[in-house]
């Protein structure tokens, strides 16, 4: 089975996060990891002020319904050491964002070891992290809008992911 992993960086909401968690541990992801800003469940030798921490978690719960329980997650102030840990591991680190070199989902015939970034809700994933991607890829959108909710986008990216067939 294909290893999949997404890092959710600078998510600005709680419940996204406990969203993507919720739907991460449906799709069998293997690891979330949650970096830069991104709200982040209560864990072990968390260092946040203790009523901060008891804040992110009830919103993150909210959504995630136990999921922030029963998938791997970890937190990381740094994205760029979490996406060179991977590249070491032969991981395929692909950014899910709108470029002008971005592949359509449709076409991207992920590997078998593969990370996908997700970022910010409203400005997307910032250029120096798509310059560590190995590639780009975007959702076809047909009606008005030109984006989806960073979940939604998310789940249809690791919904391909997870059962494209070779």
């Amino acid at each position: 089975m294909r290893s999949i992993i997404v890092i959710a960086h600078n998510l600005r909401s709680a419940h996204n996060v406990g969203s993507l968690l919720r739907t991460a541990d449906g799709l069998g992801i293997d690891r979330v990891y949650l970096t830069g800003y991104s709200p982040f469940p209560i864990g072990r030798s968390d260092k946040r002020l203790p009523h901060i921490a008891r804040k992110a978690h009830k919103q993150i719960s909210k959504t995630a319904l136990g999921a922030e329980g029963s998938i791997k997650w970890e937190h990381s102030s740094e994205i760029e050491s979490v996406i060179e840990k991977l590249k070491k591991k032969d991981y395929y680190i692909v950014a899910l964002e709108q470029t002008s070199s971005s592949v359509s989902l449709q076409k991207f015939k992920p590997s078998s070891k593969i990370a996908l970034i997700i970022g910010r809700e409203v400005e997307g994933i910032e250029p120096a992290i798509l310059k560590m991607s190995d590639n780009s890829v975007e959702i076809p959108m047909l009606g008005k809008k030109e984006s989806l909710n960073v979940v939604q986008a998310a789940a249809i990216a690791m919904y391909h992911c997870r059962y494209f067939k070779v």
